[in-house]
């Protein structure tokens, strides 16, 4: 079982983002740091460019907390609400998370590490993609 330690540093970031409503492809490519915060909770942020079909390059960032309790990641937003949970090892399915009429499962695969992925399935009314984020150490 992976723990707080493992993740810490700098790692390279590439999603893709198969977007079935709107036929388009995305990609960002970026890095994430994990870093302690003296509450014992790892600080996730993200940054890089990201582009949606056919469009411009953007700047993309995202933030997370990461609490680790026993053999559980507990996943939450900047503002500390929560998002999901998940075990750090093997292939490891995630809690779901509802979010209006739209509604996100994970799924982490930490087989190859120090190489690792998530791979999120979106779907609702408004939105039916899947975003699939590789990790490598930088």
């Amino acid at each position: 079982m992976l723990q707080p330690s493992d993740f810490l540093g700098l790692w390279g970031v590439t999603r893709t983002i198969e977007d079935r409503h709107s036929n388009q492809t995305g990609r960002f490519d970026g890095e994430a740091t994990f870093a302690q915060n003296s509450s014992g909770t790892l600080s996730y942020l993200e940054t890089g460019q990201m582009r949606l079909g056919q469009g411009p390059s953007m700047t993309a960032t995202r933030s997370y907390k990461w609490q680790f309790i026993d053999s559980q990641v507990n996943v939450f937003f900047e503002d500390g609400r929560p998002f999901h949970s998940f075990e750090p090892v093997g292939k490891s399915a995630g809690t779901d998370h509802p979010c209006g009429d739209d509604y996100y499962t994970v799924a982490y695969d930490f087989l190859d590490w120090p190489g690792w992925s998530a791979v999120w399935t979106v779907s609702g009314p408004r939105k039916d993609y899947t975003s699939t984020t590789k990790y490598m150490r930088d």
